[in-house]
C-alpha cells in the first residue's frame, strides 16, 4: 500500500521543492547562533553533490528523498548567503549630532509622522567604515512643519537622535533588527529641527522622483483620501493616507487593496493581456499570421515590469511580478498558466532572491491565497462541478475566490496581526470586483494618457470606485464586532498549520487527509496559548502584569509602541490608559519584583527590600544591598525584554531567544 501510494506521486513532486526550500530557510532563521561561513558553504556544496547524485543514480525511492535533503540544505545555504550579502555596519550606541545623507525613501510611521530614509550617510566624528549604509529618520516638531522641500534624491542635513534598530518588544516577538538588516538600515531615529537641503536632486534617483511626482499629481487631481488611495496603488506612496483610513481598511480586511501585490499586478497584467489580444485580433492579417496570444502575454510582462519600477519595487511587488511573469511565460510556452507547478516556480524564485521574505506576512498570505485558489478551482474544473448559468458564473467565481482566499489567509492574518475581520468577506465581495472592472483599468488608461494631459477623466472614474471602496471599509469597520481579537500563537503553530495544509493540497491520494491531523493539533495548541504573566520592556520603563481583567500596565503614557504590541498579542486591543486603570501596586508582589521609575530611584544606596529583581529606568551607581538582580537600561540592553510565568519562574529573555546572529550580535545581548 505504501509503495502504491508513493507511485501515485509521480509527476506531482515538483511543487514540494519550494516547500523544502522554505523549510531550509526557516531552519536557518531559527538557529540560535550564526553558523560559520564554511558551514554554509559546505551546505551548498553538499546540496549540489546530493542533487547530482540523485539525478545520476537515483532510484524510485532514493532519488526523491536525496533531492529533498539537497533542497533543504540549499535553503539553509541560500538564506545564509543572502544574510552576508546585505551585511553592513549597525550603529552600536546612541548618537546625537549632525546627520547627512541622500533621500532614497519617503513614507509615514505608525504615529503618522513623515519618515525619510537616507543613504550615503555621513555622521559627525565617526569612522566612515562604521557608519550605517542607511538610516531612517522620523520628522517631528519644527522638522514636520516644513516638508515641501523633502524630495527624492535630495541630499540633506539635519541634527538628529539615532539608535540601533530595536529588538523584540517581548521574548519571541517580531524582531525589527532582522527586518532592518535586510533593508540595510543600520540606525533609526528622529529629528525636531529643520531638514536642510545641501544639493538639489537634479539627475539623482530619476525613477523615485518620477514616482513621487506622479503621486503628487494624482493627489492634486483627486483630493482627499481617494487621491491618497489612488497614489498608493499606482506608485506605492502611502504617505497621504490617514491613520483612520488605514485602520478602517484593516478592520474590514481590505488592507490588501492598498499594498501593490498579487491582486493589483494580476489585474493590471490581465487587463493589458486582454486589451492587447482584442487590439491584435481586430487586425485580420495580424490575427491570422502572428501568435497574438503570446505577443499579448509578452506585452503584459512588460507592463508588469513598468508597474514594478513605478511602484517602488518593494518586496511584495517583486513577489507579485515574479508570480505573474511565471504564469505569462507559461502562456507563451503553451503550458497551463494557473497550476501548482507555476506557483512553485514563482515561490522558488522569490525564496532564492529574497529568503528573508519567508517569515513575513506578505509572503505567507500571498502564497497561501494563491495555492488555495489554484487547488480549489483546479478541483472544481477536474470534478466538473456545475457553476450555474453563464451569466451567474462570474458572480460565483468572485464569491468562491473571496471565500477561499479569506479562509487560506485567515490563520496567517490572525497570527501576525492578532485579529480577524468578521465582515471581511462581504466587504471584499463589495470591493474586489470594482477593483478589477473599474479601478485598475482606469489606472492603466490614466497612466497612458498622462503624458498628453488627458488623464482627468480616467482618474475621475478611478476616484468613483475608490470612494465606494473607502465607504465600504468605513461602514464595515464601524459595525459592532468588526474586530475579533486573537491571542498570539506559539512559534510552532503557524508552520505546523502550513505544512499540514500543504500536505492536503500537494499529496496525491486519500492519504492527503492525514494533513488535517497536524492542522487540528496546531489549532488546539493555539487555543491553549499562554501569555507571559509578567513582561518588562527593554527600557525598564514599562511593566505589564496579567490579571483577570487583562494585562495591567504601570504607565498610562510612554512606551506606546511596546504597550500596543503587548496588548494586541494578549488578544486585548484596549488603549494604554485603560490597561493602566487595572494597575495596582501589589501586582508585582507575587513575582518578588520592585519597579522604581525615575532617575532619583537609581541614585545612592539601593535596598532590595525583599525583592529578587529591581526594575530601574536609570543605571544605578552601585550594586544593591540584599543581592537582588537589577534590571536597568544597561543590563536590559544585554538581556532584552524579560518575561515571567505565573508562578514567578523567569522565561527566556528576548536576547536569548533571538540568538547570536549578525542582526543581533553578542555585544547587544
Amino acid at each position: 500500500m505504501i509503495e502504491r501510494g508513493w507511485l501515485r506521486q509521480r509527476g506531482a513532486l515538483f511543487p514540494w521543492v519550494p516547500v523544502l526550500l522554505a523549510c531550509g530557510v526557516g531552519l536557518y532563521f531559527a538557529l540560535p547562533a550564526e553558523p560559520p561561513g564554511a558551514m554554509l558553504a559546505a551546505c551548498g556544496a553538499i546540496a549540489a553533490a546530493l542533487l547530482g547524485l540523485a539525478l545520476w543514480r537515483g532510484r524510485e525511492w532514493s532519488g526523491p528523498l536525496v533531492c529533498a535533503l539537497a533542497v533543504l540544505l540549499a535553503g539553509v545555504a541560500v538564506a545564509g548567503l543572502r544574510t552576508h550579502l546585505v551585511a553592513g555596519p549597525v550603529l552600536g550606541f546612541r548618537y546625537y549630532g549632525p546627520v547627512e545623507g541622500r533621500i532614497v525613501a519617503i513614507d509615514r510611521s505608525a504615529s503618522d509622522a513623515l519618515r525619510i530614509t537616507l543613504d550615503r550617510v555621513v555622521l559627525s566624528r565617526m569612522d566612515p567604515e562604521r557608519v550605517p549604509r542607511r538610516v531612517r529618520l522620523s520628522l517631528h516638531g519644527v522638522a514636520a512643519q516644513d516638508v515641501a522641500d523633502v524630495a527624492p534624491g535630495l541630499r540633506v542635513m539635519t541634527t538628529g537622535h539615532l539608535v540601533p534598530p530595536g529588538g523584540p518588544v517581548e521574548p519571541g516577538g517580531f524582531d525589527f533588527r532582522r527586518h532592518a538588516w535586510f533593508q540595510r538600515i543600520g540606525a533609526v531615529g528622529y529629528t525636531r529641527v529643520p531638514v536642510l537641503a545641501l544639493a538639489r536632486a537634479a539627475g539623482a534617483q530619476p525613477l523615485f522622483r518620477t514616482r513621487m511626482a506622479l503621486a503628487g499629481h494624482v493627489r492634486e487631481r483627486l483630493p482627499g483620501q481617494a487621491g491618497a488611495f489612488a497614489a498608493a496603488i499606482m506608485t506605492g506612496d502611502r504617505s497621504g493616507l490617514s491613520q483612520d483610513t488605514l485602520e478602517d481598511m484593516r478592520l474590514s480586511n481590505l488592507a490588501h487593496l492598498l499594498a501593490i501585490s498579487g491582486l493589483h499586478m494580476g489585474l493590471l497584467a490581465g487587463f493589458v493581456f486582454a486589451a492587447a489580444r482584442l487590439v491584435l485580433a481586430a487586425v485580420p492579417r495580424v490575427a491570422l499570421v502572428w501568435p497574438t496570444k503570446k505577443i499579448a502575454a509578452a506585452l503584459a510582462i512588460l507592463a508588469g515590469a513598468g508597474y514594478l519600477g513605478l511602484s517602488g519595487g518593494n518586496v511584495a511587488t517583486e513577489r507579485a511580478f515574479v508570480m505573474v511573469s511565471v504564469m505569462l511565460v507559461a502562456v507563451m510556452l503553451d503550458r497551463r498558466a494557473f497550476s501548482l507547478r507555476a506557483v512553485a516556480v514563482a515561490a522558488i524564485i522569490v525564496l532564492v532572491l529574497r529568503p528573508e521574505a519567508l517569515p513575513g506576512p506578505g509572503f505567507q498570505m500571498s502564497f497561501a491565497a494563491t495555492v488555495a485558489l489554484v487547488a480549489v478551482f483546479g478541483w472544481l474544473r477536474d470534478a466538473q462541478v456545475p457553476m450555474g448559468p453563464r451569466w451567474l458564473r462570474p458572480v460565483l467565481a468572485v464569491v468562491v475566490s473571496s471565500a477561499v482566499a479569506g479562509a487560506a489567509t485567515a490563520p496567517v492574518a490572525a497570527a501576525h496581526f492578532n485579529q480577524l475581520a468578521q465582515y471581511g468577506l462581504p466587504a471584499n465581495l463589495l470591493s474586489v470586483p470594482l477593483m478589477g472592472v473599474l479601478v485598475m483599468p482606469a489606472a492603466v488608461i490614466a497612466a497612458l494618457l498622462l503624458p498628453v494631459g488627458l488623464d482627468a477623466l480616467p482618474l475621475w472614474a478611478m476616484g468613483l470606485g475608490l470612494d465606494w471602496i473607502l465607504g465600504v471599509a468605513n461602514r464595515a469597520a464601524g459595525l459592532e464586532g468588526a474586530r475579533i481579537p486573537v491571542v498570539a500563537p506559539g512559534p510552532a503553530v503557524l508552520p505546523v498549520i502550513a505544512l499540514g495544509a500543504l500536505f492536503v493540497v500537494l499529496w496525491q491520494g486519500r492519504a492527503r487527509l492525514l494533513g488535517l491531523v497536524p492542522v487540528a493539533v496546531a489549532a488546539g495548541l493555539w487555543t491553549q496559548a499562554e501569555r507571559p504573566a509578567l513582561l518588562i520592556a527593554d527600557s525598564g520603563g514599562l511593566v505589564g502584569v496579567m490579571t483577570g481583567a487583562g494585562r495591567a500596565l504601570n504607565k498610562p503614557r510612554g512606551g506606546g509602541f511596546v504597550a500596543r504590541n503587548w496588548l494586541e498579542n494578549d488578544g486585548d486591543p484596549v488603549a494604554q490608559e485603560e490597561a493602566h486603570a487595572r494597575w495596582r501596586d501589589d501586582l508585582l508582589a507575587p513575582f518578588a519584583v520592585s519597579a522604581r521609575p525615575g532617575r532619583a530611584a537609581a541614585r545612592g544606596p539601593l535596598d532590595c527590600a525583599g525583592a529578587k529583581i529591581l526594575v530601574l529606568t536609570a543605571d544605578p551607581e552601585g550594586p544593591p544591598e540584599g543581592g537582588c538582580r537589577v534590571a536597568s537600561p544597561r543590563t536590559l540592553r544585554e538581556t532584552g525584554s524579560l518575561a515571567f510565568a505565573a508562578d514567578g519562574t523567569p522565561l527566556p529573555g528576548a536576547a536569548a531567544l533571538a540568538g547570536r546572529r549578525p542582526w543581533a550580535p553578542a555585544t547587544d545581548q
